[in-house]
């Protein structure tokens, strides 16, 4: 990937996208397998980040659930604004306009829809350490990654287990890193369902 590319993936690009409507990555709800895996957490207190969140749909469920201790971070100004808009229950202070890379805080769980996909994978051990910096002791990172071939066409970018493997597991205990027989029609055979608890 070049440095044109990794250029053109800046906050001015994923604002333009929420201002243009080209959020086809957008299902309008909580996909799937984030959805029935949020139905199985019981400890409501946990303290959960959603990096990439876009238009939050998850954190929106969460909430109305009983998770209270749900952040947001995204660097497109628009998609926090869409959200807080659509749901303004959600409290303002948890809502994040940054850079994933330069977040600190301290996480039971970070939940993963779309973002790691959307970065230049040139990125990707640099997601795999600040994942690893960002969760607490036994945290876990939980979620869907794309699986299909990777090519310098995207966002989306592909990959798969075995690269993917190569990322997590000197940081990572790999409990799960299968194929997701609960993605929605359009995405079935190109997701991967990923828990991953911290060393």
């Amino acid at each position: 990937m070049g440095n044109e590319q990794k250029l053109n993936l800046d906050k001015d690009f994923w604002n333009n996208r929420y201002a243009e409507s080209q959020t086809g990555w957008d299902l309008g709800s909580p996909s799937t397998p984030l959805k029935e895996f949020i139905d199985t957490l019981e400890e409501k207190s946990i303290r959960i980040l959603i990096p990439g969140c876009g238009n939050a749909y998850e954190a929106e469920y969460l909430y109305e659930q009983g998770f209270e201790n749900v952040i947001v971070i995204d660097f497109a100004p628009l998609a926090l604004e869409s959200f807080h808009k659509r749901f303004p229950d959600f409290p303002e202070a948890h809502l994040i306009l940054g850079d994933f890379f330069e977040h600190k805080a301290k996480y039971d769980l970070i939940l993963e829809q779309t973002f790691f996909c959307a970065l230049n994978p040139e990125l990707r051990l640099a997601y795999t350490k600040k994942m690893h910096q960002l969760l607490a002791p036994k945290g876990k990172l939980a979620g869907v990654m794309f699986c299909f071939e990777l090519t310098e066409k995207g966002p989306p970018f592909g990959g798969n287990e075995v690269e993917y493997k190569g990322y997590f597991e000197d940081y990572f205990k790999i409990e799960s890193m299968n194929p997701c027989l609960n993605s929605i029609k359009p995405r079935l055979g190109r997701e991967l369902w990923v828990e991953l608890v911290k060393r």
